[in-house]
């Protein structure tokens, strides 16, 4: 299959404003800016054609070109990464297989993760749209609780049926556990925010607007499943990497702590 990898990129997020070229600490001490992290996630992906960074703003599309990244400019209409992506294959006028959504929030996301799904939409030609979910460890499953429990929107949660498609994605932390009976394993699932679809399933998502759970959520993926458009959840392994995106500014400790722990 053809395939293309786009990392959807805004300035204005309402939590976090300018956060594309927010710098990081490296293990060696150097800083690299979260978009180019991401961009580096993507080079090491396997059986990807071409990655683009997609956005609407010169300072994020000037900082991509300047370490060496293909840009595509998009729409500033675009209210999320889908529809960003979405509106990058319009504008490139290609025709792949297989497009990848990797959120510029994620430079953490092992190759492995976005391998899985390329590999669960080539062994199911029925799946139009797939994402990988990790089951949390204790570490993270605490930081989803913390964050929580101090007003913070953190990552999200996956819940699924027997066949993995997904049932529901949310900011809050699914399903409630009491906190004196925590099982171990834990069972709530890590949504990581990437996405592969076939380009009939991004067309179709295009045109349905947008619903009140994704409003409410904030979560893009709820608009298929508010379509009927079934969402293949692909269980993942960190193989013993800590996997957080940068959702809020706190989160930059987070992933610098990751980034000088990773094997």
């Amino acid at each position: 299959m053809k395939t293309v990898l786009f990392i959807p990129a805004r300035y204005a997020s309402t939590r976090y404003p300018g956060k594309p070229l927010v710098t990081l600490r490296q293990r060696d001490g150097s800083a690299k800016s979260l978009i180019q992290m991401s961009w580096e996630a993507a080079l090491r992906v396997r059986g990807v054609d071409a990655v683009y960074v997609a956005t609407d703003d010169d300072r994020i599309a000037d900082a991509a070109r300047g370490f060496g990244a293909d840009v595509v400019m998009t729409s500033e209409s675009c209210e999320n990464g889908t529809a960003r992506c979405a509106d990058a294959l319009a504008r490139l006028a290609i025709a792949p297989d297989l497009v990848i959504n990797l959120q510029g929030d994620a430079p953490l996301t092992p190759p492995w993760f976005v391998e899985a799904l390329i590999d669960a939409m080539q062994a199911d030609p029925t799946v139009g749209m797939a994402t990988p979910v990790l089951r949390c460890d204790r570490q993270t499953y605490d930081n989803f609780i913390d964050d929580r429990r101090n007003g913070r929107v953190g990552g999200t949660t996956a819940v699924f049926d027997r066949n993995m498609n997904a049932l529901y994605f949310s900011k809050e932390v699914l399903p409630f556990i009491d906190a004196g009976k925590v099982p171990d394993p834990i069972p709530v699932f890590h949504h990581v925010g990437v996405y592969a679809y076939r380009p009939s399933a991004l067309a179709e998502y295009a045109a349905i607007p947008p619903c009140t759970l994704e409003n409410l959520e904030g979560l893009e993926q709820l608009r298929f499943l508010y379509g009927g458009i079934p969402v293949r959840c692909v269980e993942v392994d960190a193989r013993g990497r800590v996997f957080w995106e940068l959702n809020n500014p706190m989160d930059v400790a987070r992933i610098e702590s990751a980034l000088q722990e990773a094997p």
